[in-house]
């Protein structure tokens, strides 16, 4: 506890920059208060397109080769198959709703749709927070902290334009999305503090946010940007967000 409250210390960059990532998701929804109209499926596929491909370059380049330049190989698998596993429990246990796909997980039962968009987000934006507040331990924490806050803008986009084609209030859509981003900073303390506790679980704890990161990219992200029409489109647009997030990465 007292590493999180010490201003110089890395648990609390790293905590703080989850907080700013989070924050992006509600700032990528503030376009719809003035634009005010319903945004097309190519326009969403090509934001979360784009933000699969900000995601998977952070995850290769910050948190995967770190953990292997941490730790070698053995922290590398270990961490991986714990963060899949983390996330695939996830996905299956809360009930969530996608933009375009349809529902997943268990019944629900009198849970209202808005909800069921919300689990949706903070299923994608958990595991966020948790490589960003690891990442405060490594030397590509701002590199990493820029990438999801980036990722985060069309995806905050995309969940207000989502709740607005549902018939919901564009400033009501916005506030949800803002909201969903929240769970950024929760995973931001749980990573920072686990690697606080000791400096060892710093290669598992890069690699069971990249393994977390990377299950979320290939189940949810890319499916959801191909499961109707402009496929082509979400796949130029992920090549984009990875290579510009690569010259990023390689710049600072």
């Amino acid at each position: 506890m007292l590493e999180i409250l010490n201003y110089s210390s890395p648990a609390y960059l790293g905590i703080t920059l989850s907080m700013m990532a989070g924050i992006a998701t509600g700032l990528g929804a503030l376009p719809l208060l003035f634009v005010r109209k319903r945004f097309s499926s190519d326009t969403i596929n090509a934001s979360l397109g784009f933000a699969a491909g900000v995601m998977l370059a952070a995850t290769a380049f910050s948190l995967v080769l770190a953990s292997i330049e941490d730790g070698g190989i053995i922290p590398l698998m270990v961490g991986m198959t714990m963060g899949v596993l983390f996330v695939d429990r996830m996905d299956k246990i809360i009930p969530h709703d996608h933009f375009v796909k349809g529902h997943e997980g268990p019944g629900i039962g009198r849970l209202r749709k808005i909800w069921l968009f919300v689990f949706t987000i903070i299923i994608h934006n958990f595991p966020e927070g948790l490589a960003v507040g690891v990442g405060g331990f490594s030397k590509h924490a701002y590199s990493l902290a820029f990438a999801i806050g980036a990722q985060n803008i069309p995806e905050g986009l995309a969940v207000a334009a989502a709740l607005f084609a549902a018939e919901y209030k564009a400033s009501y859509a916005v506030w949800i999305a803002f909201l969903s981003g929240l769970a950024e900073p929760v995973g931001g303390i749980l990573g920072a503090s686990l690697v606080g506790i000791s400096s060892s679980v710093l290669p598992y704890a890069l690699a069971f946010a990249g393994g977390a990161m990377l299950f979320v990219i290939s189940d949810e992200v890319i499916p959801e940007t191909h499961s109707g029409e402009h496929q082509r489109l979400a796949t130029f647009s992920l090549v984009i967000g990875f290579i510009l997030m690569t010259i990023l990465d390689t710049i600072f």
